[in-house]
């Protein structure tokens, strides 16, 4: 049988952003469905396989306002989660960013870190935005420490801000600036 081909948008070490693939929707509504992984990305209303297939088609504006991509793990030849630039104000040249790795034997990998920093660089370099934000719900550590990584700043907290299993809890806000951004590459060289 032939290997299937996956369209590779932006190409990392060990993942790819490839556009959204049709014939993954079943995947795609397992992973906003699935407990353990919607636990802080909100999703709170369950999706059926017609309302992911409607999102994606929504998204072929010529200024969208949300681009999205699959996270491809090259070793695995498999997607292992979604990622993207949303709520984009092309005025402002802002947006957010967002990402869940759909599959949790895949966390703790640093795949979710390399994948925000393709779309960082993206966002900056491709798109010509100036600056990203994040909101992360403060037990998420691993999404808060993965925008850390990738030089976001905590610019302030949202108290008791999110519904999660029974309780408020705090939101994080984090913030990327383009100029600071652009600081942090060069010393990392």
């Amino acid at each position: 049988m032939a290997e299937k081909i996956h369209y590779k948008f932006i190409e990392g070490k060990n993942i790819d952003l490839v556009p959204y693939n049709m014939e993954h929707l079943e995947l795609y509504v397992k992973w906003v469905n699935d407990l353990k992984v919607r636990l802080y990305s909100r999703n709170m209303i369950p999706k059926t396989v017609e309302e992911y297939k409607k999102r994606i088609e929504s998204s072929n504006e010529r200024y969208p306002t949300d681009i999205g991509f699959e996270i491809f793990y090259k070793k695995d030849k498999k997607p292992i989660g979604t990622c993207g630039i949303f709520r984009i104000n092309w005025i402002d040249r802002k947006a957010f960013v967002g990402l869940s790795i759909g599959e949790p034997d895949y966390w703790g990998q640093n795949l979710a870190t390399e994948a925000t920093s393709l779309i960082v660089k993206y966002a900056f370099e491709e798109l010509n935005l100036r600056k990203l934000m994040a909101h992360i719900n403060a037990p998420n550590i691993g999404s808060w420490r993965c925008a850390e990584k990738n030089g976001f700043i905590r610019i302030g907290i949202l108290e008791k801000d999110t519904y999660v299993n029974g309780e408020y809890i705090d939101t994080y806000i984090y913030s990327l600036a383009r100029e600071k951004w652009r600081e942090t590459e060069i010393n990392l060289q």
